[in-house]
């Protein structure tokens, strides 16, 4: 009895054994884990830098049984912003690019991820920049200490992303560069997230100086609406403090997002239209603004005065879909208006988008000329086909909408000299430097 119990254990040790053994063998390379991810806009360059964006605003629904490997993301709703902030990044790479004097006999590349506004996907295509990991999928006989893929990455947009990306990267010292309309105070936590710098104000500032603003007008008896996120909790937490210094009581002070079902929305409305204080301050993301203006629309909830954050309160669509007037006299702070020389004019330039053959630019297309591909998936009887040699004269959306330049324009100081060509100096001296060890080091 008490031999077979040694056998066992022997047997049990030797498994042990071996498994370190191949685990310790499977060490000197690296193997890729999952599908590869594809970039939606690529450049070959000498440096690449990434760039992280929500090109698609939301996703289908899906239920996984955990009995198979989930399904990529269906993204939907294409968000126009979007492809304006990534032209915005290329026209700065291409600035430097056709400079004489910046870089020169250097070339500047990128890779470009569509998010779909997941912060899972944001993660997952941040681990993509810094791995490389959608050259193959084929094992590699390269080292796992190899440096980092890209110099840096850009985005995303919103905060909550942000801060899941630089928890993810910041170990590895990848500087993440822009995030342009990312605010939120708990950003600058150096602690946290020690490779991310601004390229916006952070709502350490704007938090307070709306309080300010409403203790400017008299207005000491107010409402308060937030986006259940980490903008809108961050954002509203320091003006309440703020707001109750000064003297200003809060009737009530809900969050939603915009996946929340209509119950929710609809008891929101329910507290508004039950309250007695006629000034909301709204420290909402314009995605959420466009949800909550749809539903206050169809009370005609008139007569309120709104005090907005900057993500909506200067946007020119939200004012265009507010044919009830409900936000007539809204006030709040905004980003300094700006202007980049020749940006407008590369942004609406969409010819050159025309020539990729990725799919994401197909529904690009379509969607911006209201037409169809004829070999396209989601052609249609009654639209028009495409051409390709469609332009913008006489379109009127949400990508000749330039009233967002002054969010171009963080998106261009993320990627322009100032910011990057240090960068990108001591990334090409690390990048011959590796390239000498590689020659020297003899070959296993």
């Amino acid at each position: 009895m008490s031999t077979q119990r040694w056998s066992e254990q022997g047997w049990a040790f030797l498994q042990l054994v071996l498994v370190a053994i191949f685990s310790q063998a499977e060490e000197l390379v690296c193997r890729q884990r999952g599908d590869p991810e594809n970039p939606q806009l690529s450049k070959d360059g000498n440096i690449i830098l990434g760039g992280i964006f929500s090109f698609h605003s939301s996703w289908k629904d899906r239920q996984d049984t955990y009995m198979h490997e989930p399904l990529p993301l269906k993204c939907t709703s294409l968000n126009f912003r979007e492809f304006q902030f990534a032209q915005a990044m290329i026209f700065a790479i291409e600035e430097i690019n056709n400079s004489t004097d910046l870089l020169p006999g250097i070339s500047l590349g990128y890779k470009m991820y569509d998010t779909c506004g997941s912060i899972a996907r944001s993660v997952r295509v941040a681990l993509a920049l810094a791995n490389g990991n959608e050259i193959e999928s084929a094992p590699s006989d390269a080292p796992c200490t190899r440096p980092a893929q890209v110099l840096a990455i850009m985005g995303e947009t919103s905060s909550s992303p942000c801060m899941a990306i630089a928890t993810v990267i910041g170990p590895f010292h990848i500087p993440m560069v822009g995030s342009h309309f990312a605010t939120c105070a708990c950003l600058s936590d150096k602690t946290k997230y020690p490779s991310f710098l601004r390229t916006i104000p952070s709502d350490y500032y704007q938090s307070r100086a709306l309080a300010q603003l409403v203790k400017h007008f008299g207005w000491t008896w107010v409402g308060a609406i937030r986006t259940n996120d980490d903008y809108g909790n961050n954002g509203m937490a320091t003006f309440t403090e703020t707001a109750q210094q000064l003297g200003i009581c809060l009737e009530y002070s809900m969050s939603f997002f915009r996946t929340d079902p209509p119950k929710k929305i609809q008891k929101i409305i329910d507290i508004i239209k039950a309250s007695t204080s006629k000034v909301i301050v709204a420290f909402l993301s314009h995605m959420d603004m466009d949800v909550l203006i749809h539903e206050l629309s169809n009370y005609n909830m008139t007569g309120y005065q709104w005090v907005g954050s900057e993500s909506w309160i200067f946007d020119s669509q939200i004012a265009e879909m507010d044919k009830h007037h409900i936000l007539d006299g809204a006030i709040g702070l905004s980003i300094p208006q700006a202007y980049v020389s020749g940006m407008r004019e590369f942004i609406l330039d969409v010819k050159p988008l025309n020539s990729s053959s990725n799919e994401i630019f197909t529904e690009f297309w379509e969607t911006l000329f209201s037409c169809k591909f004829k070999q396209s998936k989601s052609s249609a009887g009654n639209q028009r086909e495409c051409t390709g040699h469609e332009d913008l004269t006489g379109v009127h959306n949400s990508f000749t909408d330039m009233s967002l330049m002054p969010i171009f324009n963080n998106v261009y100081k993320g990627s322009n000299r100032k910011l990057f060509i240090p960068l990108a100096n001591f990334d090409l001296k690390l990048l011959l430097f590796n390239q000498q060890m590689t020659q020297a080091s003899p070959r296993r």
